[in-house]
């Protein structure tokens, strides 16, 4: 009668395996899983390095078409290909914050820098000027911003305009909106919120809102 050699042995119906039989590691496949895990993670770090890094090269480059701005020069393109410029800068000693607002609030544009909403006032105008910018880059920072703290908005003309702030809160983008003032100077950041959520978007904005003190030359 024909044996099966041990080799050959398949597990029992009862679902455990036969004490002969051997399970052979899938060396293979795991280390091609492996592999894979491997690769995936190293390109989620460098994704995340590389928004860091791109944040912060295209603010050297921004500081440069700013001094052209500030020199006379009109819509200073900060590279040859950008579709956008500098139009102010904000400065927050408090935090150590020197960064340049380009003009538009778009996702092209925020990848770089803090944005400027076209349809709020001009920065250092009287109305309220919307700036916005990323949670986890350029302004990170708001969620440590107090209330009283001093923010400084330069414009191409030298000018610099001082602002206290006195209001920070949680808004709904479906049903909130930013009141806009038509009697004083007013300046607001907004960002996504909250700051530690992994998952981007959602409906909810952090607003600080700071008053116009005085204007420098």
């Amino acid at each position: 009668m024909p044996r099966a050699g041990m080799a050959d042995m398949e597990p029992v119906s009862t679902g455990r395996l036969s004490p002969f039989v051997r399970r052979r590691p899938l060396r293979g496949s795991a280390a091609m899983l492996i592999g894979c895990l491997l690769v995936a993670g190293s390109w989620q770090l460098g994704q995340g390095v590389w928004i860091y890094a791109k944040a912060g090269l295209a603010q050297h480059l921004l500081q440069r078409a700013w001094l052209r701005s500030t020199a006379g020069e009109r819509a200073a393109r900060p590279w040859p290909w950008s579709d956008t410029w500098p139009v102010a800068r904000l400065i927050v000693p408090s935090h150590r914050r020197d960064l340049i607002v380009l003009h538009g609030a778009y996702g092209r544009t925020l990848a770089f820098g803090p944005g400027y909403v076209e349809s709020s006032a001009v920065p250092g105008s009287a109305g309220t000027t919307i700036l916005t910018g990323h949670r986890d880059t350029h302004f990170t920072f708001l969620k440590d911003v107090q209330l009283d703290e001093q923010l400084r908005l330069e414009t191409p003309d030298g000018h610099i305009h001082s602002y206290r702030v006195i209001q920070r809160h949680v808004a709904d983008s479906r049903t909130d909106s930013i009141a806009l003032a038509a009697d004083r100077s007013v300046l607001v950041l907004v960002t996504c919120y909250p700051f530690e959520t992994p998952i981007p978007g959602g409906p909810l904005r952090w607003i600080v809102v700071a008053e116009q003190e005085n204007a420098e030359s």
